[in-house]
């Protein structure tokens, strides 16, 4: 798995109802926002198991989420990110087989999302079609595209998800750049993205986006680039990336929990539980992820740094996957 799909999924989670907001002006008046937001991403994996058409199996950007209308019914929304930047003649067979799952096992209304994020600029297909012998389908869906986007429209976006469009956008446009373009092109975004009135908790999020989406060739500008953050936004420290990489360890630690402390059947039982496994779901998964940049060849400083992990631990754990 790609580093940016882990960008990709901390963002949409953390800013979905602002991507909802820049497809749709009106979004407020349908979405119910301050009923909050659930991501159904296990549900997601029980309706397309492993055993299924790699194709078709959730991967780590795929999101479901459960939202209310103004009206006061649930409506299920389903986004899908291809954040590989690689369009396959396949894709609209995708989404609509996400569509006709999901649809199935909840019978709600369904407002479906592609966010493309290939270079080329090229159109693609909304909608898929089957026809035969009188008996016809014709699935729509809503498709972003980041290189189709306007950089002057996203910089004058007061949305939040403008500003990660543009970070996105920035990186196709100008590459490839040296070192020295790519601090240019950050150092701006940087700045850019503190002039606008978003709140503390979302300005941070982004930043952490921003920071990493655009890659160094040089992982020591990564260290000059924090100082810069530092300079502009007059912190003393910088911020970590572990919320976003890490960002289901709380759920999926304490469910384990929960399940081994109902099973002692006693109170006591339930808190140990729930400690333990929170312990360890958060070794599991930071373990998972860190392999999983080893063997996407990142190096160690950069693994450390997105983990939020010391160095001495990603070296060990290189060791003991090579051995």
């Amino acid at each position: 798995m790609q580093k940016n799909d882990y960008l990709w999924k901390g963002i949409l989670e953390d800013l979905l109802d602002d991507f909802l907001r820049l497809m749709h002006p009106n979004a407020d008046e349908i979405f119910d926002f301050d009923r909050g937001i659930t991501f159904l991403d296990k549900e997601l994996e029980q309706l397309f198991p492993p055993e299924d058409n790699n194709d078709f199996s959730p991967k780590i950007v795929d999101k479901l989420a459960k939202l209310y209308t103004r009206k006061g019914s649930e409506k299920w929304v389903l986004i899908h990110c291809e954040v590989q930047g690689e369009y396959q003649k396949w894709f609209p067979l995708r989404m609509y087989k996400y569509y006709a799952r999901i649809f199935d096992k909840y019978d709600k209304q369904i407002s479906a999302y592609a966010i493309l994020t290939e270079e080329s600029k090229k159109t693609r297909a909304n909608q898929y079609t089957s026809e035969f012998l009188g008996t016809k389908l014709d699935y729509h869906y809503n498709i972003y595209k980041i290189s189709q986007q306007n950089e002057e429209e996203l910089r004058k976006s007061d949305n939040p998800f403008a500003m990660v469009a543009l970070t996105a956008r920035s990186v196709l446009k100008n590459k490839p750049l040296n070192d020295d373009a790519l601090m240019e092109i950050k150092e701006k975004l940087l700045k850019q993205l503190l002039e606008k009135s978003f709140s503390k908790a979302k300005i941070r999020k982004i930043m952490i986006f921003l920071k990493f989406y655009i890659n160094f060739g040089n992982s020591q500008n990564n260290i000059i680039f924090d100082e810069k953050i530092k300079q502009i936004t007059g912190r003393t420290e910088t911020m970590g990336i572990e919320e976003m990489v890490l960002v289901d360890r709380e759920k999926r630690g304490i469910e384990l929990g929960e399940k081994r402390g109902i099973e002692l059947g006693e109170k006591r039982g339930i808190e140990l539980g729930e400690k333990r496994g929170e312990k360890r779901g958060i070794e599991n998964k930071a373990r998972e992820i860190i392999i999983n940049m080893i063997q996407k060849k990142f190096d160690d400083e950069t693994i450390a740094d997105l983990a939020n992990v010391q160095i001495e631990y990603v070296r060990k754990t290189r060791k003991s996957i090579e051995n």
